[in-house]
């Protein structure tokens, strides 16, 4: 069991403790179910209350809030919690499953692969031809990694995610369970006859970046005829759609269940919140924020925050959303005017 003393936790996210700093800790938990020897924290005042309630030995917490630790227990002040609190999950975070490095017996390597110095091939993976892997990168169980692609060093691929033919993935990305990388664009056109629909070839690729991360069963499509590309450090949550020709810029968030549909062009650090979308063919510049669910049927400016369906700038539409609510009251009114 991996255990620090409060006094080393506050050393590593060098912090300023208050109570006592030999509190040994051996993990941590939600502020609610926190136990005895374990550090929580608290980033919102409207969580103080739950301090004083809960079990938990010791805190990390915002530097502008007003607590107190309490007999016998301890406060590491920040001045912002949730990335200290990253910072000691990375000392928590348990040992990853056991694989071998190498390429194991029962992985099927093509022998004009080239595979990286410490990289490792786990049971039941495919390596297509002219496939390369770099240097101390970690392939799961039952990875499909098809004709021509490249994975750069340091990357992380888990079971069940297959990158298709000529997709390019960059130095120390990490893909999820059963991530798809490369599947066909979503083209087709109404036949001549008009009795059916032609598929489209989609004969594009797919590059991610550096330090992109892209959860479970996400999905990117290749393009059309060119690049569907996430740029360094993008981070795609689950269940995510991202369809052909798309272009993200660096440090892109998507939460889950959002999705992309084709030729749309994201700027540098733009965030979409989770089962947001956007309509093919839109530009959305940097910095931008879609709110849950929100739907852009259209560019949205560089640092603009939109909300709702159709999505407009989030002031107007909480407007709209505040006078929703006095529609009810407004009809039973108008059903009492005189006729």
């Amino acid at each position: 069991m991996k255990k620090f003393t409060v006094e080393e936790i506050r050393q590593e996210v060098d912090g300023v403790l208050v109570g006592r700093p030999t509190i040994q800790i051996t993990g941590l938990e939600e502020i609610t179910a926190a136990q005895a020897n374990q550090l929580t924290f608290v980033g919102d005042k409207k969580y103080i209350s739950s301090w004083d309630e809960s079990s938990a030995s010791a805190a990390i917490v915002n530097d502008n809030l007003d607590i107190e630790p309490g007999p016998d227990r301890a406060l590491i002040r920040v001045d912002d919690a949730d990335l200290a609190m990253a910072q000691v999950l990375s000392l928590f975070e348990p040992d990853p499953p056991k694989y071998e490095q190498g390429i194991h017996s029962s992985a099927v390597v093509d022998p004009t692969a080239e595979i990286g110095e410490g990289a490792s091939i786990g049971a039941g993976c495919y390596i297509g031809p002219g496939v390369v892997i770099g240097a101390n990168t970690r392939l799961y169980p039952n990875v499909t990694i098809l004709d021509d692609s490249s994975i750069g060093s340091g990357s992380i691929i888990w079971s069940g995610t297959v990158v298709r033919e000529r997709c390019r993935i960059g130095h120390n990305c990490i893909l999820h369970l059963n991530v798809s990388i490369g599947a066909d664009g979503f083209g087709y056109r109404p036949s001549p006859d008009g009795r059916g629909l032609v598929k489209v070839p989609q004969i594009g690729t797919v590059t991610l970046g550096d330090g992109v991360e892209i959860g479970a069963g996400s999905c990117i499509d290749r393009g059309k005829f060119s690049t569907t590309y996430l740029g360094d450090g993008t981070k795609i949550d689950n269940l995510v759609q991202i369809a052909h020709n798309c272009r993200l810029g660096r440090s892109c968030v998507m939460a889950g269940q959002s999705g992309l549909a084709g030729s749309i062009t994201l700027g540098d650090g733009v965030i979409m919140g989770g089962g947001s979308r956007i309509k093919d063919h839109c530009t959305v510049g940097s910095g931008a924020k879609l709110g849950g669910n929100a739907t852009a049927l259209a560019d949205v400016e560089p640092g603009a925050t939109i909300l709702g369906t159709p999505a407009q700038e989030y002031r107007q539409t909480i407007k709209q959303w505040a006078a929703l609510k006095q529609l009810p009251d407004l009809l039973k009114r108008i059903k009492k005017l005189p006729e």
